[in-house]
């Protein structure tokens, strides 16, 4: 007997049957709960995926807007001696994401207990947005940021920028000029440096700090100090309202040295733009007074009609209409050419003038680039005022510098080209060797002529106006110049603008310095405030200091008495 069959009914078949639909039972439940974990699994990533994709998009939110992206770097500026004078640092910056910030009062509060200065308005209209990303405040202290950490405020951050720095502060401020918060030039070299195409360099992603090279200037900054140094003295000493000069290479035509007082700090340069702070070296235009008397002198022996052996009548006052032109310390006698330069006569001076007549005059000072708007790196450059109309009266008292006004740097350039050979050449902020020099020099006197100017100016400070410039042991020269300044359309006699413009050495000069100051007070009662008084001795203090700098070696022993060289 089979208890099992293959087929049929039965016991055993029937039994068979019962297992088979317990199996089919279990493995439906099993599937249903594969099918049910793999759908929480999914609706977990799908969670996961789409947190990150918003995430995502608001970082590229964030990238989009401009005030978010790095500031560019800029190249190095260092002096002649590779001393510099403007690097880049990396700074820390504020910003906040307003989507994260909870509590925006509570955030304004603890923030204006390291930054006081905050705005709370303008603060809180940028903190209740919906933006990804906005700044709070730009190129913090170090000192700031670590304060703003500690307060553990959530939503806020820090990005590195790079900000702009000048670690002689403000001593040559007016030549290397300022960068906006973005690190773009916007005064002075840094601004010329931008136009030569490092805006362009940064708008393509391709300036960095591996490809810059660092800009070298002509400046000595040992010398820029020094002139600085003394305009600063200067200016406390005769009480003035400001103070400038220039140190020029007589033979390149490069600035050595060029300052402006009042000036500003560029690592806070919230004063820069207030109208004391103007660059009165370029950007300013002044009657130069009897400095003009150098090229009136000039002009005069050029032409050929005027010899220095030659005699001028300055007995009585020159008389034209209503206007009556005199000496300030007049002679009252016939002068010879060299007494009119070493006494500063008016009348003598208007004289020699009217030989040469209003077209020649006019002719000659547009030659030696007084008249034209000068060319030079700075972009801070004032265009020079002239009459409209040219007359006789015009030309006599433009003669000794009165009826034109011209920025001192140009007055500077024009007084080398009369000491240096004759040999006109535009100003450089950059270095420039003698032979590019002479490529773009003009001859605008002759050398015979240059040489009998710097007879004069010797002579001058021997015996004449200049003699509070001489230094010992270094030969100096130079010429005055009293300006009175136009007070509601009248020349006031208590407002003076004072120059004293200076060679050295002065038998053929390396180098020369102009130096101006403006509405000086007398340094003591009973004393009068006239250029001799206080910008010629200007002048000698930076000379004294400055020469050694520049490797102008004293000479104790040369001859004290101005010789005039003949070249016949």
């Amino acid at each position: 007997m089979r208890l099992w069959r293959r087929k049929g009914g039965g016991p055993a078949q029937a039994g068979a049957i019962v297992v088979e639909g317990a199996r089919k039972a279990g493995g439906g439940r099993s599937r249903s709960r594969v099918f049910m974990a793999m759908a929480v699994l999914f609706a977990i990533y799908a969670a996961i995926g789409a947190r990150l994709v918003h995430l995502g998009m608001a970082e590229e939110d964030v990238a989009r807007l401009p005030e978010s992206r790095p500031t560019a770097s800029r190249p190095d500026i260092v002096d002649r001696n590779g001393e510099v004078l403007a690097t880049d640092i990396k700074t820390a910056s504020l910003y906040a994401e307003p989507r994260r910030i909870a509590f925006i009062d509570e955030t304004i509060e603890k923030l204006q207990t390291v930054l006081p200065d905050l705005d709370y308005e303008q603060t809180y209209r940028r903190l209740d947005s919906d933006a990804g990303f906005v700044w709070l405040r730009r190129q913090l202290s170090p000192r700031q940021q670590a304060e703003i950490l500690a307060l553990g405020i959530p939503g806020l951050g820090f990005r590195t920028e790079k900000r702009r720095f000048y670690p002689g502060g403000p001593t040559a401020s007016h030549i290397l000029g300022l960068v906006n918060i973005d690190n773009k030039g916007i005064a002075g070299l840094e601004k010329y440096i931008d136009d030569q195409g490092l805006a362009d360099l940064q708008a393509l992603g391709l300036a960095s700090p591996e490809t810059l090279k660092p800009v070298r200037l002509s400046i000595d900054l040992g010398v820029q100090h020094v002139l600085r140094d003394e305009l600063a003295r200067a200016m406390e000493r005769y009480q003035a309202i400001a103070a400038g000069g220039v140190i020029l290479n007589a033979r390149t035509g490069e600035v050595m040295a060029m300052a402006s007082l009042p000036d500003y700090d560029p690592n806070n340069p919230h004063n820069a733009l207030e109208k004391d702070r103007l660059n009165r070296m370029s950007a300013g235009v002044f009657e130069m007074g009897s400095t003009f008397k150098l090229f009136t002198t000039a002009m005069a022996l050029d032409s050929g009609l005027v010899s220095i052996d030659d005699r001028f009548d300055a007995t009585r006052p020159l008389r034209f209409g209503r206007f009556t032109i005199n000496d300030f310390h007049g002679k009252h006698r016939v002068l010879s050419v060299p007494e009119i330069f070493i006494y500063s006569s008016n009348i003598g001076t208007a004289k020699m003038a009217d030989v040469v007549g209003i077209e020649g005059h006019r002719e000659f000072l547009k030659r030696i680039g007084l008249l034209n708007r000068l060319e030079t790196e700075l972009p801070e450059v004032a265009h020079p005022t002239e009459p409209r109309e040219w007359k006789k009266l015009n030309s006599i008292t433009i003669s000794y510098g009165h009826g034109m006004a011209t920025t001192p740097l140009q007055t500077a350039v024009a007084a080398a080209a009369m000491l240096n050979g004759g040999k006109l050449m535009p100003p450089t902020f950059l270095p420039r060797s003698q032979e590019e020099a002479q490529a773009v020099a003009r001859q605008v006197i002759s050398p015979e002529t240059s040489a009998q100017m710097r007879y004069l100016f010797r002579l001058n400070a021997e015996k004449g106006s200049g003699r509070r410039a001489r230094v010992e042991g270094y030969s100096v020269g130079g010429k005055t110049g009293t300006a009175e300044k136009v007070v509601n359309g009248r020349y006031s006699s208590d407002a003076r603008f004072n120059a004293f413009i200076a060679g050295f050495p002065a038998d053929d000069p390396d180098y020369v310095v102009l130096v101006v100051i403006d509405e000086p007070k007398p340094e003591r009662p009973g004393i009068g405030a006239t250029a001799g008084l206080n910008a010629a001795p200007t002048v000698a203090n930076i000379i004294r200091r400055a020469a050694p700098i520049l490797g102008v070696q004293p000479d104790f022993g040369h001859e004290s008495e101005a010789l005039l060289v003949s070249y016949q």
